[in-house]
């Protein structure tokens, strides 16, 4: 009996920019700003197919299939217009461009290759002899009109698009008999581990969750294994065709090594899947500066023409593209690395990346997350409680008067245009600016320093249409500039007005606009997104099921309004494994930070409680600070309290440690010593999240303060929103990503059920049913001390267990 033969789509356009690219990289010429041309494009799209009358047919939707070695091609697309012309067809491909049309000489290659492939499709599957090509140019700022004609034979056409198809069949080829030996080998892998307490119904409800296209939210404490019960059942139900790719995000580079080493004990299993780890472009560029011109890097010199072919070597011959992989084989083909992995990405099954790959709206990856582009990708997304703040940072976006005038001077003597459209958005900010009224903070959040004055606002639809002008004068500039260092300035101020454009196209309920005088005197204008759940799900819904996990994702309900919109989620909280009696819980109540009460006997007092807790057992401990300030003024005290018998071995964190500053404080917790270690550190911090001290390298950790955010105007304007919509404004902005750096600070203590240690919370707040609320279930066995029987506790704790 005959079978079906499998069906491989792609769309005209991927096809003809994977095929037809060559060259170089460039970043001087405007290749960049055309692409965001591109996505600002579609209103004006709209206006020229309405324009053009009844004859002409818009978005048509267009697709063939091309009979292939052991499978068929089918390639689709949409045809901006089909128009009849006093009896000749016409294939219309609109292209929107910031650019002068004057220095549109001819069509893009790539541009005119997809109409090209449309006016195959038509005139084959509509018996054509001859049909039209018109590439039409649309500037989006004037809206002026250049179009480019021709015509095309549809023997001419055959030859070309068969070519185009043949060239790429060795790659869907590769596609379709690794998905077959990928899915056989799924099949056959097993739970690589016994299932610890819990584990096997955490994997469960991650299959389930998959299955029936929702989103899971996992609290899990450490030690639960939720990185293997996340990405074994994932990988299962790739294996069941649920999910086309997946993706594994993080906030730190830490937690991408912990998903790298899954993957790999699946595979030391025979499990045959391939993953990569996407590295940042400054960290894997292979050049002191990243400057990606053939001029400055050899690897951008002729890198199109080169990288297919180092792209398709890598995916045929391993699974496992770590950083170390990638770089190897851009050496060895000599292109960029960054590029490569970008374009790898698209071959493999998993993909290990920062958060930003997804749902930055400026960094994502365009050929995953493009718009309209619904993928069926699966998402696990660890350290979830990261994505708050990090969703907020992405869809922000903010603008300063004292930048605009900076330009303006800088531009001046040599283009008066763009001096004059930056004057006018220098004068509208000069009024919004004398606007700016003083506020006041809470006094339980109250700076060192009060903030200068803020005002909410209701639009600034007048400042958006000024900087539209600037936005088109900069992008003429950047054509013309010659002068590399001032090129580069304006560059980054076009990115920042290009930025706050995008961001100013979303807006919504979401969205808190504001003006703010800065305590320095700079004046900005900001759209704050308060809320990003509604953005993030803009590329959730690309996919079909989502995973978010953490061990500090309390209170859940908060998580689900910032993270998701939809109703129905799933939600897990996962047990502790590890035997309450290895660890105490200890809350300090005759000491707090609230900036009312801090002075040196408080400080000294804190001091005491740190030295007690490490006199009570010899090891390392970590010590966790709501401030730099706050560690420095407790430190003092420390030092004066210290007796000439306490063998105790301090680090500090420093507040602008490099990446081997960092390593070398944390190569001190592995070292052996016959004396105590305290490693004083701040909540919040890199130390306070996802490192890994096991047994002996860290037996306490002492928590000064609730972690609140320190009080600011932003903070307030969240604050006030959350109230506005009858949340608690306090907790929301304040009170649930403080106790969430408590929570990752306390976390480092206990990683093992072989660990024994002491976790010491000191703030008599923490008394308060507001904060205990947010506390963990596994902290239901808190006891309270006072400093003066702290010394007894910790001798019962350690005197009933190994010493």
């Amino acid at each position: 009996m005959e079978t079906e033969q499998t069906v491989v789509k792609i769309s005209v356009r991927n096809l003809v920019e994977f095929i037809l690219r060559e060259g170089d990289i460039d970043n001087r010429t405007a290749g960049s700003m055309e692409r965001d041309a591109m996505l600002q494009g579609s209103r004006i799209h709209r206006k020229i197919q309405r324009r053009m009358g009844s004859a002409y047919c818009a978005e048509v939707l267009l697709k063939i299939q091309c009979p292939c070695d052991g499978f068929t091609l089918q390639v689709e697309g949409r045809a901006d217009g089909i128009m009849a012309e006093e009896g000749k067809t016409v294939i219309d491909e609109i292209k929107g461009v910031m650019r002068e049309l004057e220095q549109v000489r001819e069509p893009v290659g790539v541009h005119l290759a997809q109409a090209k492939c449309y006016a195959y499709i038509y005139a084959s599957q509509n018996g054509l002899e001859e049909i039209d090509v018109q590439m039409t140019y649309c500037n989006l700022e004037t809206e002026e009109i250049k179009r480019f004609r021709q015509q095309y034979q549809l023997e001419e056409l055959e030859h070309w698009f068969m070519d185009l198809v043949h060239a790429y069949e060795k790659w869907a080829g590769f596609q379709i008999v690794w998905k077959k030996e990928r899915n056989a080998s799924i099949r056959r892998t097993e739970f690589p581990f016994p299932y610890r307490e819990g584990q096997r119904d955490l994997a469960a409800s991650v299959y389930r969750t998959i299955l029936r296209r929702k989103k899971l939210f996992i609290q899990a404490p450490t030690g639960v294994g939720k990185t293997m019960a996340t990405v074994f059942p994932t990988v299962r139900a790739m294996g069941e065709e649920l999910g086309e790719k997946l993706f594994y995000l993080t906030a730190k580079t830490i937690t991408r090594t912990v998903a790298e080493q899954a993957f790999q004990t699946l595979r030391s299993q025979g499990l045959l899947f391939k993953t990569i780890t996407l590295t940042a472009k400054e960290k894997i560029c292979f050049c002191e500066e990243t400057e990606c011109n053939p001029d400055a890097c050899p690897y951008a010199k002729g890198h199109y023409d080169r990288v297919n072919d180092a792209v398709f070597d890598l995916i045929t011959n391993g699974c496992d593209l770590t950083r170390n992989v990638l770089e190897a084989q851009a050496e060895k083909y000599q292109v960029c690395p960054f590029e490569m992995a970008l374009d790898v990405s698209i071959w493999v099954d998993g993909v290990i990346c920062d958060y930003n790959y997804v749902f930055d709206p400026n960094a994502h990856l365009k050929r995953f997350f493009s718009e309209g582009n619904k993928g069926g990708y699966l998402f696990l997304i660890d350290e979830a409680h990261n994505l708050v703040e990090r969703g907020r940072e992405m869809y922000s976006a903010e603008i300063y008067k004292e930048e605009i005038l900076k330009m303006k001077r800088l531009v001046k003597a040599e283009d008066p245009r763009l001096a004059k459209r930056l004057e006018e958005c220098n004068r509208l900010l000069l009024e919004m600016k004398r606007e700016c009224e003083n506020y006041t903070v809470l006094d339980e959040v109250r700076p060192a320093e009060e903030d200068a004055g803020y005002q909410v606002v209701e639009s600034v639809s007048h400042v958006a249409l000024k900087l539209m002008n600037v936005f088109g004068e900069l992008e003429r500039f950047l054509e013309e500039c010659q002068d590399p260092k001032k090129r580069e300035e304006i560059l980054e101020f076009y990115f920042q007005v290009r930025d706050f454009l995008n961001i100013y196209d979303i807006l919504d309920e979401n969205y808190t606009i504001y003006t703010e005088l800065e305590r320095q005197g700079r004046f900005k204008l900001k759209l704050l997104c308060v809320n990003p759940a509604a953005n993030l799900q803009k590329y959730l819904e690309r996919g079909n099921s989502t995973v978010f996990f953490s061990a500090t994702l309390l209170p859940i309900h908060y998580y689900k309004t910032l993270l998701s919109v939809e109703t129905e989620d799933y939600a897990v909280y996962a047990r502790s494994t590890f035997p309450m009696e290895n660890r105490l819980l200890l809350l300090g109540t005759d000491v707090s930070t609230r900036y009312t009460l801090r002075g040196k006997e408080m400080y000294r007092r804190i001091a005491l409680y740190i030295l007690e807790t490490i006199r009570a057992k010899r090891g390392n401990y970590m010590i966790f600070f709501p401030s730099y300030r706050f560690m420095e003024d407790v430190y003092e005290f420390f030092q004066i309290e210290r007796k000439e018998e306490d063998k105790i071995e301090c680090v500090l964190q420093s507040q602008y440690m490099g990446e081997e500053a960092r390593e070398i404080f944390l190569e001190t917790f592995e070292e052996a010593r016959e004396d105590s270690l305290a490693g004083f550190c701040v909540m919040g911090g890199i130390f306070s999240e996802g490192i890994d001290l096991t047994r002996d390298r860290l037996i306490g950790a002492v928590i000064v303060g609730t972690g609140l955010p320190q009080g600011c105007n932003e903070r307030e304007i969240l604050s006030s929103y959350f109230d506005g919509r009858k949340l608690s404004g306090f907790d929301y902005a304040y009170l649930y990503p403080g106790m969430n750096k408590v929570l990752q600070s306390a976390g480092r203590v206990i990683r093992t059920e072989e660990d024994r240690g002491v976790i010491l919370l000191l703030d008599e707040r923490f008394l308060g049913a507001r904060y205990q609320g947010t506390f963990p279930r596994e902290w239901s066995g808190i006891q309270t001390c006072r400093l003066g029987d702290l010394s007894e506790k910790l001798k019962n704790f350690w005197g009933n267990g190994r010493i």
